[in-house]
């Protein structure tokens, strides 16, 4: 089994979340006590997401370049950014560091197809909602219709994110607020939402959404593992 070269602490309590899925995934498949070998650099989260607040990307691309090429030199075989978000410069990222980096929008669109969807909400932080880099994927690798809240639902996704999630606070205001947005999604035509901020996934379980959800850091992290022992 190849090496996961993870870009984690963004936040940590997503990143928990990878570490955990790689290691239970890989287990299951070898059986016994087998365990995944994997790298993971971890940010101090507070000074990313000061740079994300500023819209200082160039400076926050240097950043994730560096980790990545640590990560390289530390041995691992493949990138994996522990973030939606910070897809923003996974291909800066992947040249730098000269390793294949499994896209987390990749590993989400192929079980949405797989399942038949076309039409998918898309819940995230502000910038994945709003910038080119996420959804343009969607729509011009796979085909996808991408719907997103409109800005009283931007708002409220975004907010919870930063300043609840990310800190580890689960609150049941918050889930409710959030399916009233998914449900607006789904008048709206989706067929089907992705919790496209690695965070989500700890507040939305299956049973409290209107639509069918697809949870990008489980997906991300199964898609990791498929990768590593593939190769």
């Amino acid at each position: 089994m190849k090496t996961i070269g993870l870009i984690g602490g963004l936040s940590w309590e997503s990143s928990v979340e990878y570490y955990r899925v790689i290691n239970q995934e890989t287990q299951k498949r070898l059986g016994g006590v087998h365990s995944a070998p994997c790298l993971m650099y971890s940010f101090d989260f507070g000074e990313i997401e000061a740079l994300q607040a500023a819209g200082d990307w160039a400076a926050a691309s240097a950043r994730m370049v560096g980790a990545a090429r640590k990560l390289q030199r530390a041995g691992a075989d493949c990138l994996v950014i522990c973030s939606n978000t910070m897809h923003l410069m996974a291909d800066e990222v992947e040249a730098a560091a000269g390793l294949p980096l499994i896209h987390i929008a990749d590993a989400t669109a192929a079980p949405i197809l797989a399942r038949g969807f076309r039409r998918v909400g898309l819940l995230g932080t502000r910038f994945t909602m709003e910038k080119d880099f996420y959804r343009g994927r969607m729509i011009e690798r796979f085909g996808l219709e991408v719907q997103t809240p409109d800005s009283s639902g931007r708002a409220i996704v975004h907010d919870i994110i930063y300043e609840e999630l990310v800190r580890g606070r689960i609150r049941a205001e918050s889930r409710r607020q959030y399916q009233a947005v998914i449900e607006a999604l789904r008048d709206a035509g989706a067929q089907a939402v992705i919790l496209g901020c690695t965070e989500i996934g700890l507040l939305i379980k299956p049973e409290d959404s209107a639509l069918p959800t697809f949870d990008t850091a489980e997906l991300h992290a199964l898609a990791a593992v498929d990768w590593a022992l593939k190769n």
